[in-house]
């Protein structure tokens, strides 16, 4: 993207990124600038450190962290910066994903890490709540979430009209 990236998608390994390109999608849906990369907690944790200490500087506003397994790569870099981080489990071991879920929500108080569901939806939704978190401070695109949470609902309505048409 041309503009500086608010937002920081990171994923622990390329083969998150199938998972993490959702996030992406959401945030190019509100024309919100990011960056995506990989940082992993355990594999390059100077690396990560550095990111997390380095991202508010760069302007990032917020992070979405994707990771699987033992998934510390969510509260790694919530530890070391004072930006939101919202983490994505991601369903990378037989257990489906649940391993990486309470990893994440199991954060000791004062190291808060938001956590969405598990996989796709996850990611979805994470890059929708990052979006939120910058309309605090930014109307255009708070009016662009009202605008797309009335979508949401005519989308509602629509069905359930057809639902009860074809019931008739």
């Amino acid at each position: 993207m041309d503009k500086k990236p608010l937002v920081s998608i990171v994923m622990g390994s390329d083969s998150d990124l199938e998972i993490m390109n959702e996030a992406a999608k959401s945030l190019e849906s509100f024309d919100v600038p990011y960056e995506i990369d990989i940082c992993s907690a355990h594999r390059s944790p100077a690396r990560t450190s550095a990111f997390s200490r380095e991202a508010a500087a760069r302007g990032v506003k917020v992070i979405i962290a994707g990771a699987g397994g033992a998934a510390h790569l969510a509260g790694v870099i919530a530890a070391e910066t004072t930006l939101p981080v919202i983490a994505v489990p991601i369903a990378a071991t037989p257990l489906g994903g649940l391993d990486a879920l309470l990893a994440m929500v199991q954060m000791p108080a004062g190291i808060p890490v938001a956590t969405v569901a598990i996989g796709k939806p996850g990611a979805t939704n994470a890059g929708i709540l990052a979006t939120q978190i910058l309309a605090t401070s930014d109307a255009a695109l708070a009016q662009k979430l009202a605008a797309y949470k009335e979508k949401l609902a005519s989308g509602v309505e629509a069905k359930s009209k057809k639902l009860q048409e074809s019931r008739k």
